[in-house]
């Protein structure tokens, strides 16, 4: 198979899907790689790097699109891409569609054979192509949350941590996932006092075996949830339906509730977000203020730390990306239902439901299709 590494376009994305490493490891399979000229410049790796590991370099997206079987993204593909991908054409990346019905509408007219990374699951629900950037992403939130908390920057001049004598800022987590449990681990490290909301009794009692004394682990509950706006300096949306659109979680009027200065992290605006007043932001203009509220809600928080991030990343993908290259599509999802749960557009028809839910469009089981 030939597969092809694109150059990220999408602003301030400075990850590449595919490290000279896992290049590599393709190229020992049998498969021919394509690496977009200077794909992986900002994340330590230039175009010599990959030709010694057995890359070709190619200069152009439309080159890339043209010659490959499989393309490789770490972000969805953008408007000027939609017309360069072909029918039957494996588009495996980030797609997050249920938060585009534009890029699902686009997808679907290419008949392309799109697997979104996030949506690959485990027998145990875990979800292993999102996981190490939601680590990255839990990770940040919080460092940013206490970034602009600073007066600075629109906050309310609180230091998380506080300092002897002085008591500490308070972190509200809404979720107990990955991105959730990363952020308490960063949050608790600073010493600020910590809350974790989840629905799931189970992940409650173990996240309470794991975490720090400083950690406090509740029922996510619509009354629990303002009474701690109330007193939270930072607060991270950090709760995820696989493949779906993010539930509404903190509404505009309950803004009214919370500190002047406090800010929002919105980890999960990629799936639309779950503040009602989150917008995508990017990271050159990360913030703004709503009501007084400073909301952080940059789209790609990974693509801050590339060096990491593209280490973890490819870490996770090759596996996948190895088998579907030596199998190809179809038989990858059928001997490995993990696979399957990642198809969410296929020749035309929509087989991931919360895609189909999202945009009250027609849902087929990928298994009518392989």
């Amino acid at each position: 198979m030939i597969v092809g590494i694109l150059k990220e376009i999408k602003v301030e994305e400075n990850r590449v899907s595919m490290t000279p490493g896992g290049v590599e490891l393709l190229v020992e399979h049998g498969h021919t790689v394509l690496v977009e000229k200077d794909a992986g410049l900002n994340s330590g790796f230039d175009n010599s790097i990959y030709k010694k590991y057995g890359a070709k370099i190619v200069g152009t997206a439309k080159q890339i699109y043209k010659h490959s079987d499989m393309v490789m993204h770490v972000k969805e593909p953008i408007p000027d891409e939609y017309k360069l991908i072909r029918n039957n054409q494996i588009v495996f990346t980030y797609l997050h569609l249920a938060a585009s019905k534009k890029l699902t509408e686009a997808l679907i007219k290419t008949g392309s054979v799109n697997i979104a990374y996030e949506t690959i699951q485990k027998e145990d629900k875990s979800l292993p192509l999102l996981t190490p950037m939601s680590e990255v992403a839990g990770r940040m939130s919080v460092l940013q949350g206490s970034k602009y908390l600073e007066m600075e920057h629109g906050g309310h001049g609180i230091l998380l941590g506080g300092v002897p004598g002085v008591d500490p800022g308070t972190v509200l987590i809404i979720g107990g996932g990955v991105v959730g449990t990363n952020a308490a681990k960063t949050a608790c490290g600073l010493g600020a006092k910590v809350y974790i909301l989840d629905k799931n009794l189970e992940r409650l009692r173990y996240l309470s075996d794991i975490m720090p004394k400083n950690c406090f682990l509740l029922m996510s509950k619509p009354a629990t949830i303002r009474r701690l706006i109330s007193i939270a300096n930072v607060v991270v949306g950090a709760v995820l339906i696989p493949g779906a659109r993010a539930p509404k979680l903190v509404t505009r009027s309950m803004l009214k509730l919370m500190k002047k200065g406090a800010v929002l992290v919105d980890v999960a605006i990629d799936q639309g977000g779950c503040f009602e007043t989150s917008k995508p932001t990017t990271h050159s203009k990360p913030i703004y203020k709503v009501d007084g509220i400073v909301h952080y809600c940059v789209a790609n928080m990974p693509g801050a730390v590339p060096m990491t991030s593209t280490l973890a990343l490819t870490n996770a993908t090759l596996p996948y990306a190895l088998e579907i290259a030596n199998k190809g599509w179809r038989n990858a999802m059928k001997e490995n239902t993990e696979i399957g749960l990642g198809a969410n557009i296929i020749n035309g028809k929509i087989t991931y439901k919360g895609v189909a839910d999202a945009f009250n469009l027609k849902y087929t089981p990928i298994d009518n299709l392989i």
